[in-house]
């Protein structure tokens, strides 16, 4: 912040102290009967915690502080009387320097303040960025400092979410009787941006087909029940008679033609009768009987349910659609006078620069002022209300991040809504379940960066957050949140003609194919240096369409596979969650395909000594305490899954998602 905004704080600070107005430091302070009124506070003040009081007992007003119980008799000045008043430490007094640091830029200053300081100035632990001479206690878990080498061709010029989410619930439940299947809505969600023209940048608006394949293929799959893992013989025979029982149940209560009535019937039958006169089978019995039922039944159950779970599809969307409607003329009518898009009408030649971060066409209207104030290690942000968490480390990241990328707030008075939009935006697109969407956001251990730079040249990450991501430089699913903290949009219409990428994307297969589609695109058009390092699940049973595209490929250059549970993943949740729980064993193998044009092969080549060091790097540390599981359990065999699995299966085998990214 200038000094200007320093010194007209001051001078109502002096103010204050002289009757006659005057700003002289000589004047003699004001006496108890004087009846000057003070002057109102700043809302940069207001917004740190300070409030104007007034004093009984001295007959004279002062300024408290709700945040850190600070009173003072003179009005306080953002960065120097306390603490908390500048959590961003932006507004602190310059330092008595010489002339040399009084030419120093504003960033500059800032970030010297910083490091004289250290963790103390902004009751924040300070996260530095990470250079090789610095060292801090700290622990974090992104690199800032890389310098990007994408390159770009550049031409001219929620709670509706909520709402949505509890329709699907409803509509599960009273067409089908079932709960619906976990994280199929945050499938949805990614499956549907993939062919979604519309505006809005998380509710799809304009599709074709109106019904999701992902959707119907997950909620058909759980019907009549969901199947789970058997551990027990006693598990798997009451799930083989609640199978037998919910398909006769079923094909009774449906419209059914008189074979697949008499089918079903018969076979649910004989298993009900089976189950009482044989008490003594093992549990392979039972397996072997439920998947003999379910090839037999399954068919005709299908057959009676698609019409109602196709109407749910088609519901979904279209509530999504009037949903998208309405929000998209809320933010108009925010705006006031929009400017118009121009039509380039002379077509400027295009030229190669490094990529930047996305910046929005229309400007930002005035945001409300969200209020900061921090809990243990914990930042809290409250709006009307209702109120948002992050660490303070990565709370520290945004701000830097922020610093980095935004070009329209260099007084950083849009920080904090613009932080409390970002984080109400993820926690919507998560759902409010236990646990549920994390793995959305799960990224690869820092090691596995640090070798993916080293090696490999990465700089850009193709599927990450301003929350996850390790890199200043990320393409991300929501622009319009997200391009203030380095985000370039979603990485489907990013372009890019050189430069080194990782992809970690979901595991949605749709959001997949699209993405080797996409990069395969990029490869035959560009003759500059181009590669992408690939992490995508090892799933062979059945095989996913993008890792047979990918193994296929004319660019593919080297693949290697990575066994499971000997590698882990960060939480998705690492911006809340504890130590403890930030790293996850991955229960099945992820496949590293690189897929590269020649000039890409030449300048980053997966070497012998390249490859050894990517995988050394993946192995879990020895000193790092035993990590949790992983949010979604491995692919396995028909009629074998984990009743407590977070992740629906794909069909035709079921099988269980596990995200990341």
């Amino acid at each position: 912040m200038s000094n200007d905004s320093q010194g007209s704080v001051k001078g109502e600070a002096a103010i204050t102290a002289s009757p006659s107005g005057s700003a002289s430091s000589q004047d003699p302070p004001l006496s108890p009967s004087t009846t000057a009124k003070p002057p109102e506070l700043p809302d940069e003040l207001v917004q740190a915690g300070w409030s104007k009081c007034w004093s009984r007992r001295e007959n004279r007003p002062y300024y408290f502080n709700r945040f850190t119980n600070q009173s003072l008799w003179e009005v306080p000045v953002l960065g120097q009387h306390d603490v908390i008043s500048d959590p961003l430490g932006l507004n602190a007094a310059p330092a008595e320097g010489g002339a040399g640091e009084g030419n120093l830029g504003n960033g500059q200053r800032k970030r010297r303040i910083s490091e004289e300081q250290g963790a103390g100035l902004n009751s924040i632990k300070r996260v530095k960025v990470k250079t090789t001479t610095t060292t801090t206690t700290t622990r974090i878990y992104w690199d800032l400092d890389t310098q990007t080498n994408a390159v770009i061709r550049e031409h001219p010029p929620p709670q509706l979410v909520t709402k949505l989410r509890q329709h699907y619930h409803e509509l599960c439940h009273q067409r089908e009787g079932i709960d619906p299947p976990r994280e199929s809505f945050n499938r949805w969600l990614l499956e549907r941006k993939v062919v979604d023209k519309g505006q809005d940048p998380l509710l799809p608006s304009d599709c074709d087909p109106v019904i999701s394949p992902s959707m119907f293929r997950e909620v058909m799959n759980d019907i009549p029940i969901r199947l789970s893992r058997i551990k027990y013989k006693e598990e798997a025979r009451k799930l083989l008679f609640k199978y037998a029982e919910a398909a006769k149940k079923m094909i009774d209560s449906r419209n059914a033609s008189p074979e697949s009535r008499k089918v079903v019937k018969w076979n649910a039958e004989d298993t009900m009768s089976w189950l009482r006169r044989d008490h003594s089978a093992s549990k392979e019995d039972y397996m072997d009987r439920l998947e003999h039922l379910r090839q037999q039944c399954g068919p005709h159950v299908t057959a009676v349910a698609k019409d109602s779970v196709e109407g749910i599809c088609s519901k979904i969307y279209q509530l999504s659609a009037e949903y998208s409607r309405r929000l998209r003329q809320t933010h108009l009518s925010l705006l006031q006078d929009p400017p118009t898009t121009e039509v380039c009408a002379s077509s400027q030649q295009s030229r190669l620069v490094y990529c930047y971060p996305v910046r929005l066409a229309i400007p930002s209207p005035p945001l409300p002022r969200v209020e900061l104030h921090f809990e243990n290690d914990m930042a809290c942000l409250r709006f009307k209300g209702e109120m948002v968490k992050l660490n303070r480390g990565h709370f520290s990241k945004l701000e830097l991040l922020y610093r980095y990328s935004c070009i329209d707030d260099p007084r950083f008075e849009k920080f904090l809504p613009r932080v409390w939009c970002l984080l109400k935006r993820y926690q919507v697109m998560f759902g409010s379940g236990a646990n549920e969407g994390t793995g959305l956001q799960g990224a690869l251990p820092v090691a596995v960066f640090e070798a993916l730079v080293r090696q490999f040249g990465v700089s850009f990450e193709c599927f990450a957050s301003p929350l996850n991501c390790y890199f200043k430089q990320f393409s991300s699913a929501f622009p319009d949140t997200d391009g203030f903290f380095g985000s370039r949009g979603p990485f489907l219409s990013f372009c890019p003609v050189s430069g080194s990428f990782e992809a970690n994307p979901p595991f949605c297969e749709e959001l997949m194919d699209a993405m080797v589609t996409h990069f395969e695109g990029l490869l035959e058009k560009s003759s500059e240096p181009l590669s992408f390092i690939v992490f995508v699940p090892e799933w062979r049973d059945p095989v996913t369409p993008a890792l047979t595209r990918m193994e296929a490929s004319r660019f593919l250059r080297h693949q290697l596979t990575v066994p499971a549970y000997e590698h882990e993943y960060r939480s998705g949740s690492q911006h809340i969650c504890k130590r403890e729980e930030m790293y996850y064993r991955a229960v099945h193998g992820t496949a590293v395909l690189f897929l590269q044009n020649d000039a890409g092969f030449v300048k980053w080549a997966p070497t012998t000594e390249r490859l050894a060091e990517l995988t050394a790097a993946y192995r879990p540390s020895p000193s790092r305490p035993s990590t949790l599981s992983s949010p979604g359990p491995a692919p396995v065999a028909p009629g074998d899954k984990d009743s407590d699995s977070d992740w629906p299966a794909r069909s035709p085998v079921p099988s269980d998602f596990l995200w990341c990214h």
